[in-house]
């Protein structure tokens, strides 16, 4: 039996879909257009497929995952139509699809990620700060990927209990700002690259004034050292046997301790780095550890008091939901990344972060107007909204000004 291409959801009609909608408002055409230009991906002439439309389309597949390719190009092309005329663009088949995806390639996409993906929240957004600090978290997580040769020699493949894994992976690691959601400063690889590996590339993208979390698997001295040299803050957990000795206690019975790079340097006294150390129990909790250790940069326990600061870890698990939101809610649970080739997996994969962020983007607007925490929004039902309503805000005008859809 021949397979069906899947569709959209019935009952919806054309224009419910959006030609570009919310991720034509949060990646506006001029950006774009200068993206492709500074990466050398602009087209040279008209096709029926410019790399300009294609940029939103990679953003586009984000947000139907489920549905065919060539059903989500004949929906983004729908609000083109009136500006072009009814033939002046055609929905092109798989392998025209394909092609005009090849010739933009991963770039544009990273590039428009990393130039507008920043931290959003403002001083009054809920539950993004701790007194002066903007709240993030480092973490890193994988993704199937489509089970090709040419995916398995880029990407790898984890071990199973029984030989290898169904499906090759990437692996990349991310900041969440707490607040909001949004991921920033993303670093993709390979699944055999360490996560401490990827987060020291993630590192520049913590600026001064924010405070980031971090669990025990990322602590080192090398990328400790890195992260501070960003001027963030940072409340790191680690393990119960690294060496920390009590060298001043302090009011809030956290203390002062030195790491040090390597045994050899702790004899020495050399390259030592102050640090102020947390310890707690979370005393009735069922599952809870023994002992919590924390470490920050922050000295002063006037300045951040060590119970605000056990308390104030446990958000870290904010960027677990960011990530649950990614491959779960928007990418779809047990989905796969479906393109067939590595440059392709990174385009599709830079388009699913871009799609998260429009999502999260208009969250944060709705969650300002209505003096809310955007926690207390549902992102599942912010998808729904803007796979359904995305007319009501602009289209793509080939002369790169925006109309009204």
């Amino acid at each position: 039996m021949a397979r069906t291409a899947s569709g959209l959801p019935a009952g919806i009609r054309l224009s419910d879909q959006i030609s570009l909608g919310v991720i034509a408002k949060m990646f506006p055409l001029d950006r774009v257009r200068e993206v492709l230009a500074e990466t050398g991906k602009a087209s040279e002439r008209e096709r029926d497929l410019p790399a300009q439309v294609m940029v939103y389309y990679a953003i586009a597949l984000a947000l139907y995952m489920g549905a065919s390719t060539r059903e989500v190009l004949r929906c983004l092309l729908e609000g083109l139509r009136w500006l072009w005329g009814a033939e002046a663009v055609r929905v092109a088949g798989k392998s025209g699809i394909s092609q005009a995806r090849t010739r933009l390639g991963a770039e544009p996409l990273q590039r428009l990620y990393e130039q507008v993906v920043q931290p959003v929240a403002t001083p009054s957004t809920r539950g993004a700060w701790y007194r002066q600090w903007r709240l993030v978290s480092l973490d890193g997580s994988c993704l199937d990927v489509a089970d090709t040769e040419e995916n398995r020699i880029a990407f790898g493949r984890p071990e199973a209990s029984r030989g290898e894994s169904a499906f090759p992976q990437l692996r990349f690691v991310a900041l969440v700002e707490n607040g909001t959601h949004v991921l920033f400063g993303t670093r993709l690889g390979r699944f055999a690259d360490g996560e401490t590996t990827l987060a020291h590339d993630a590192l520049p993208a913590l600026r001064p004034g924010m405070l980031c979390l971090a669990d025990r698997q990322f602590f080192g001295h090398a990328l400790w050292q890195g992260a501070v040299a960003s001027g963030a803050d940072l409340l790191w957990r680690v393990k119960r046997n690294l060496r920390l000795p009590r060298e001043a206690v302090l009011a809030d019975a956290s203390h002062l301790s030195t790491i040090y790079p390597s045994e050899k340097d702790r004899r020495h006294k050399a390259e030592g780095v102050r640090v102020r150390v947390v310890e707690y129990r979370l005393d009735g909790i069922a599952g809870a550890e023994p002992l919590y250790r924390l470490v920050t940069t922050i000295l002063d326990p006037a300045a951040a008091p060590a119970a605000e600061l056990a308390a104030l870890y446990h958000e870290r698990w904010e960027i677990e939901g960011a990530l649950a939101e990614l491959k779960t809610h928007l990418r779809g649970a047990r989905m796969v990344l479906r393109s067939k080739t590595p440059e392709l997996v990174r385009q599709e994969f830079w388009g699913l972060l871009l799609a998260h962020f429009a999502v999260r983007g208009l969250m944060h607007e709705a969650a300002l107007r209505a003096d809310e925490d955007p926690d207390r929004l549902s992102f599942l039902h912010a998808v729904r909204v803007v796979r359904r309503k995305l007319p009501l805000f602009t289209t793509l005008s080939p002369s790169g000004q925006d109309r009204p859809a």
